[in-house]
């Protein structure tokens, strides 16, 4: 019978693989569509195709990848059904949760409830400075540059004070790394933080309507493309 420090040693290791392959595919490492290899992780990581079967799994669930009969598992592909899909979800999520939001404060919102969203955008202004200064965002970090976006989204539901709307959003973490990641061409750091202080700007007047008009111009610019 395993013992509680060889269930915790296995779990360990496949956090271990599941975060490593986590960041290939977020980072745009891995491709839509690429095959991951069971063997091949096994090698990389040295643990048992057991933890890479059981890491691969916890990637299928967080829908950055896919499980097909006879095909394996591959990176998820983000075309224009997924895309309207995941954004007719965010959407049902984040305007509600700001609809909610502008119930109970009006048109004047506390600054304690948009403290966080704040802080997000002043650490992608702390992210431009701290890239080269060229026009093409060179040295920028984009995958810090993504997870403090979804941060300052996270910041707007939870406004809500919602537990169930929260919990949904977060559910979908991964998932809007991914869609972020291939949003990231389209925009520049600078253009980014602008289009989301506007964002910020307009909650307390326009609600649930600027956060749906957001979120259809980033569905419009991967659906174009």
């Amino acid at each position: 019978m395993p013992t509680s420090r060889t269930v915790e040693v296995a779990a360990t290791a496949v956090d271990r693989v599941a975060a490593a392959v986590r960041s290939d595919i977020l980072s745009g490492a891995l491709a839509p569509g690429e095959p991951l290899r069971e063997e091949a992780a096994a090698d990389r990581f040295d643990v048992s195709r057991h933890t890479v079967r059981a890491a691969f799994q916890r990637i299928v669930s967080e829908r950055l990848a896919v499980a097909e009969a006879y095909r394996g598992v591959r990176v998820a592909s983000f075309g224009r059904d997924e895309v309207i899909a995941l954004q007719q979800l965010r959407a049902a999520l984040e305007v509600e949760a700001v609809r909610i939001a502008g119930e109970r404060f009006g048109a004047e919102w506390p600054e304690r409830s948009l403290a966080p969203a704040r802080a997000a955008l002043a650490r992608l202004a702390d992210l431009d400075r701290a890239g080269d200064g060229s026009d093409d965002d060179g040295d920028v970090d984009w995958l810090e540059v993504e997870r403090v976006h979804a941060d300052f989204h996270r910041a707007l539901v939870a406004t809500s004070e919602s537990p169930r709307i929260i919990e949904a959003h977060a559910a979908l973490g991964s998932e809007l790394l991914l869609f972020l990641l291939h949003v990231r061409p389209h925009y520049t750091l600078d253009s980014l933080i602008e289009e989301h202080r506007a964002l910020l700007d307009e909650l307390p007047t326009r609600g649930g309507d600027a956060v749906r008009e957001h979120l259809e111009h980033s569905t419009r610019l991967l659906v174009d493309a």
